[in-house]
């Protein structure tokens, strides 16, 4: 991304170990960093702001680029990710240290935030008043190395934390499906943009005609097909897998595995925002269930006993897969996850 147009945008919005996860994934952002700021203190540590008598919020900065992401669009984001009427905190974490903030850097970005918080006020769909404040940026300090990108470094953890935290239940309870929609500026060619598909679950009656009858008892009843006689189970061929009632883009095949079960088998979903985790308690054991998020589909299990980097294993029915070559991204409007299929590589090597 070009440097010369890079700016930057500074959020508080309880943990920044979400926070900067879900800045990160949005198309024209290309760098998120955790930090403190607000208080009195110079140079503080974790320990110190944690303790929350140094008057700092944990925050993000975001750098982004102005032609893809604007300035306004990233406040729009920023509400859609925290808890604007919370007083005392975001979510499971409480104290003055993770109270929601915008930072302004400039008259522009003040006068653009502040336009926000109004409007989402008048929208009618909080009913308390916003208490996110809008304050002028002062010193930002880094926070420790251990705490950047910690989504990456740290998933397993990670996950844990960010599913017991209630984040991510208010959310969808808060916003639903606009929250998945697509924010950026640069989206003129809505085909070639997973962000820009509004993917929708059909109706029943449809689905009935449209699917398998393996397919709809997997998807919609909660099936299972059989292990080492499915589709997909040691598929190697280079592609993107998509739920096969929504069309919403699920797992790339840079991340899957054989772990030797019978079952497609992935690291990690696309993104954090893919999928919907549930408990299940059938078959008298407790499970993690993982359904599509828009399609509602049930895909399959997540286990704690995959390799690295993750530590997971997404033990998927390929009855709820439909497999998309990689030299048809673009031609089906999957083009936009060729380059996250190459930052995802990056990261590999």
């Amino acid at each position: 991304m070009n440097s010369e147009k890079r700016e930057i945008a500074t959020f508080a919005g309880g943990c920044f170990w979400c926070v900067e996860a879900d800045f990160e994934k949005r198309p024209g952002v290309f760098e998120v960093v955790s930090g403190y700021t607000g208080g009195r203190l110079k140079n503080p540590t974790y320990e110190q702001v944690a303790s929350g008598e140094t008057e700092h919020l944990e925050a993000i900065q975001v750098y982004y680029d102005p032609a893809v992401i604007s300035y306004k669009t990233l406040v729009e984001f920023f509400w859609q990710h925290i808890n604007p009427i919370d007083e005392g905190g975001q979510f499971v974490d409480r104290g003055e240290q993770y109270c929601s903030a915008i930072f302004y850097h400039d008259e522009s970005q003040k006068s653009i935030a502040e336009a926000s918080r109004a409007a989402l006020a008048a929208s009618g769909r909080f009913q308390k008043p916003i208490v996110t404040q809008i304050l002028p940026l002062d010193t930002f300090y880094l926070a420790e190395e251990s705490h950047q990108d910690f989504y990456q470094k740290n998933p397993s953890h990670y996950k844990n934390y960010r599913s017991h935290s209630g984040r991510d239940q208010f959310l969808e309870q808060t916003w639903g499906n606009e929250r998945h929609q697509d924010l950026t500026e640069a989206s003129a060619k809505p085909d070639q943009s997973m962000t820009a598909k509004h993917y929708q679950k059909p109706a029943d009656e449809v689905l009935r005609s449209q699917l398998t009858p393996l397919q709809y008892k997997v998807t919609q009843q909660h099936g299972t097909e059989k292990a080492f006689q499915n589709e997909y189970w040691d598929s190697k061929q280079e592609g993107l897998y998509v739920d096969i009632v929504s069309g919403e883009p699920l797992f790339l095949s840079s991340d899957k595995f054989d772990s030797g079960t019978g079952w497609p088998s992935f690291t990690r979903p696309i993104s954090d925002d893919a999928i919907i985790e549930h408990q299940d308690l059938k078959l008298f054991m407790s499970r993690t269930e993982v359904r599509s998020r828009l399609g509602d589909s049930h895909l399959g299990h997540v286990f704690s006993d995959g390799p690295k980097p993750t530590g997971l294993r997404y033990c998927i029915n390929s009855a709820a897969l439909r497999f998309i070559p990689k030299d048809k991204w673009v031609e089906e409007g999957y083009g936009d996850i060729l380059e996250l299929e190459r930052q995802r590589l990056d990261m590999k090597d």
